[in-house]
């Protein structure tokens, strides 16, 4: 143990989850934090999750279970692991803490298994389900997409949401043990030094053209359309004043650039405007370069719990364009970041304007950021959530919540 921060000795973790590295998304990212955290302060960890064929090598630690794409999001991947296998493996290892991030599949599983073996269950919520079924199509599922949610997490002793708004919301939804467990960022792996000349070139962009940026899935709850949509105005009416036109002072041009995959990448390229450069799923390096190399990061996403990406952007040192609505308001309010009119790419474009042109309230932006990122310790959040996981084993079990 390197006695860095509130020690886990003696927490034996098991994590349950239909999503983990090599899957690069907000949820895979912090639990494998959390693992890293707990082992380092002294506990052990398990995770059990679904195989998936990027996984390569031995994974120490890493339970895998047969898994199949999910039809949705063929990205994300969907296992049913059988129910005596995992409470066998379970009673094995000895836990004294199960927790499980994810509703179904694997989740699930663990979630039977603590309750067969008696062992201490705790939740976290991450994903907006019912804004999830809606942007999919299914929102004739939502009437029964709260009451079975509030069975599965209040089947454990916390329930663990990532933002206050979240929690407030559980709360007033029947959850019970709600408690929040924030998110930071690390700032050696995003900082503004590490914007790059060389990836602006990749973006498209010289020294004095402005880029806008884009980081997340792609995908349609995720408002990337929006985005699209209000840069593709922006973007068609700079070459139109630029042909018919007086010239324009040399201010540069505006560019666009998007890291991430997904399910909806054919029609973004298909519908974004010319010059925007898809970069793909980025991670070390070029992940921090891409952020650090913009002028702007915009996140139409009204779907968020958290938004891990905007407190990323802003510790590289970029000002967030973000909605006027959802828990990413906790970070990005009309102090911190400039405010558009949820899913209005008129509004948005209007803004992306305002902050190209306005020198004084760029700078304001971008260090108002970075004082925010600056006071998102990743080391403080874990310091809290232990705390928060002996609060819950000191506490007596509760009884397996019911079907509202």
């Amino acid at each position: 143990m390197s006695g860095v921060g509130e020690s886990a000795s003696g927490l034996r973790l098991a994590i349950y989850t239909d999503t983990y590295l090599p899957q690069v998304n907000g949820v895979s990212r912090t639990l494998a934090g959390l693992a890293a955290a707990v082992e380092r302060r002294g506990g052990a960890v398990r995770i059990e999750t679904v195989e998936d064929p990027a996984a390569r090598g031995a994974e120490p630690g890493v339970v895998r279970w047969p898994s199949l794409p999910f039809w949705a999001y063929p990205q994300l991947r969907i296992a049913a692991p059988p129910g005596p296998q995992v409470t066998a493996g379970l009673a094995l290892w000895r836990p004294t803490l199960v927790h499980a991030s994810t509703p179904f599949g694997v989740g699930l599983a663990g979630r039977a298994a603590a309750h067969a073996l008696g062992v201490p269950f705790v939740t976290s919520y991450h994903t907006a389900f019912s804004a999830y079924l809606r942007h999919y199509r299914l929102g004739a599922l939502d009437a029964i997409a709260w009451p079975y949610l509030r069975w599965f997490h209040n089947g454990g002793r916390r329930t663990f949401a990532p933002s206050r708004l979240v929690a407030e919301e559980l709360s007033k939804l029947g959850f019970r043990g709600v408690r929040t467990w924030s998110r930071g960022v690390d700032p050696v792996r995003f900082h503004p030094r590490f914007r790059s000349e060389g990836m602006r070139a990749a973006m498209g962009a010289g020294p004095d053209d402005f880029v806008v940026a884009y980081v997340g899935r792609l995908a349609p709850e995720k408002g990337v359309h929006v985005a699209i949509a209000a840069m593709s105005s922006l973007m068609a009416a700079e070459v139109g004043t630029a042909r018919s036109g007086p010239p324009r002072p040399s201010t540069g041009r505006l560019r666009f650039a998007l890291a991430g995959d997904g399910p909806d990448e054919a029609r973004c390229r298909e519908t974004a405007p010319a010059g925007t450069w898809f970069a793909g799923a980025l991670n070390g390096e070029a992940l921090s370069a891409f952020y650090a190399s913009a002028d702007a990061f915009v996140f139409p996403s009204t779907t968020e719990t958290f938004g891990n990406v905007v407190l990323e952007a802003m510790a590289s040192g970029v000002p967030v364009i973000a909605p006027d609505v959802g828990a990413t308001l906790e970070l990005a309010s009309d102090v911190t970041a400039v405010t558009f009119r949820a899913g209005d790419p008129e509004s948005l474009a209007q803004q992306v304007a305002r902050l190209r042109g306005d020198p004084a309230m760029h700078a304001q932006k971008r260090v108002a950021g970075l004082d925010v990122a600056a006071s998102r310790s990743w080391e403080a959040v874990w310091d809290r959530l232990i705390l928060d996981y002996r609060e819950a084993l000191a506490a007596g079990a509760t009884a397996v919540g019911r079907v509202a």
